[in-house]
């Protein structure tokens, strides 16, 4: 059933007050579906249809809402409720919610959380930011190695409905060593009789506490994993991150690296129609004032060229065009460089070969740029000065801008600064700059001004 036509019947059974019938289709739903659902209902609403809910099926539901979503309905749960909820979400869910929550809510949420629960989440909450720790959730399935398969199989249906994923079971020591891992394929096709440690995998791909997310993130894109252990520097297993905590990163990463190469600061991760126009302002002005200043670099460039201007006005005509070709051929080589840095196509050691690639690159392109623009202005203005001036900066600025657009990036990254900054808004001002310079030096010299 698509989407719209949920949302209809969820209407409709709500006015024609259909409760049991209600209450069955509800359960059918998939939790990701309800934020549109409750999207476009009014509060009563939205209460109405979370209480119709099972506890397991209100806890999936409630972590999937917007964070402001979550907020408002806490505010109109009972304490039983919101003590429901937190005793059937995941850890990682948990910590995700408290970080995002005004400090009264927290308080009320951290009331109705069991002493076990709330030391856990205090706990991962020490963790620093993006880092391994914050995203891990700690429960999962811990096996002995000296258990049976059929032991196994026994602890995972008692444990399992606790746990975020059974597909993956980690076998430790008594003092929580991470000693293999053991698929539920092998626990599968073992004898029920065979020991665990006879069929558990030794060679764990595993990840530290404080290790950062976006490294965190390509381990799970390199492995092709559903999840991750997380140790500690005692090598004890401390938890897991999913793959589905993976994706978040990874999007969240993704988003804040357009913002940057759109000059834009990244925000707090609010959507576009819920962020404020004041935010929206905030995060864009400081870049153009900074873009808007370096820029005037430019307008210094031309009017110390004011007398070659005057003399050759029709040179103006070409600054447009020089600017917004270099401005591209800048913006083409700084995304290649960024994309292969960000999927480790590309380091900083690979400098040099990436210079040389983008120079060979840069005369192809320039070349063919000047003799396109060259027979132009034969054909329109029958000028072959202006022909070379124009076809020789083209040249001169293509190279520059795909130097810079390989160059910048590369020194971020070997600066620990993050790529995307050097991108397309800076990298255009600076060659915009360059491009003039070039331009008014070379027509200065062919006509003599």
């Amino acid at each position: 059933m698509e989407l719209e036509e949920i949302i209809e019947t969820v209407s409709n059974l709500i006015e024609n007050k259909k409760i049991k019938d209600l209450r069955e289709f509800l359960e059918n739903i998939n939790s990701a579906d309800f934020p549109s659902i409750l999207e476009n209902a009014d509060e009563d609403k939205t209460i109405m249809i979370y209480r119709l809910l099972s506890k397991e099926k209100a806890a999936e539901v409630f972590v999937e809402l917007e964070h402001d979503d979550q907020e408002r309905l806490i505010n109109c749960l009972t304490d039983t409720e919101i003590k429901n909820v937190m005793n059937e979400i995941y850890m990682d869910d948990a910590v995700d919610l408290i970080e995002e929550m005004p400090s009264n809510v927290v308080k009320r949420i951290l009331a109705n959380t069991n002493a076990t629960n709330r030391k856990v989440i205090n706990e991962l909450l020490n963790y620093p930011d993006d880092t391994a720790g914050t995203l891990m959730t700690t429960e999962f399935i811990d096996l002995k190695e000296n258990m049976t398969v059929d032991e196994a199989f026994k602890f995972i249906r008692r444990k399992g409905l606790k746990t975020e994923t059974v597909y993956n079971c980690y076998v430790v020591t008594i003092d929580r060593k991470l000693l293999g891992i053991v698929d539920i394929k092998d626990l599968l096709v073992a004898e029920r009789n065979e020991l665990i440690k006879d069929i558990m995998d030794t060679n764990v791909v595993k990840v530290n506490t404080l290790d950062d997310q976006e490294d965190v993130t390509k381990m799970f894109d390199k492995y092709n994993y559903v999840a991750l252990p997380v140790v500690d520097k005692e090598n004890r297993l401390v938890g897991i991150i999913t793959i589905d905590d993976a994706i978040d990163v990874i999007q969240e990463e993704t988003l804040e690296d357009f913002e940057k190469m759109a000059a834009i600061t990244p925000d707090d991760g609010d959507t576009y129609l819920k962020t404020s126009v004041f935010k929206h302002a905030k995060s864009r002005i400081i870049w153009l004032l900074i873009l808007m200043i370096s820029a005037m670099l430019t307008g210094e460039v031309i009017e110390n060229f004011e007398a070659a201007i005057s003399t050759l006005p029709l040179l103006v005509a070409f600054i447009p065009m020089i600017m917004d070709t270099g401005g591209n051929c800048g913006s083409q080589t700084s995304t290649l460089i960024i994309r292969g840095l960000a999927m480790e196509e590309l380091s900083t050691k690979d400098i040099f070969r990436a210079i040389w690639k983008e120079i060979r690159v840069a005369i192809i392109v320039g070349i063919v740029l000047a003799i396109a623009n060259s027979i132009r202005i034969m054909l329109q203005y029958n000028d072959l000065k202006i022909a070379i001036v124009v076809g020789i900066t083209l040249i001169c600025t293509v190279i520059m801008a795909k130097l810079l657009g390989c160059i910048l990036p590369m020194v971020a990254k070997k600066l620990k600064l993050d790529p995307a900054i050097m991108a397309a808004p800076l990298i255009t001002t600076i060659v915009d700059t360059l491009s003039v310079l070039v331009f008014f030096n070379i027509a200065t010299f062919v006509f003599h001004i």
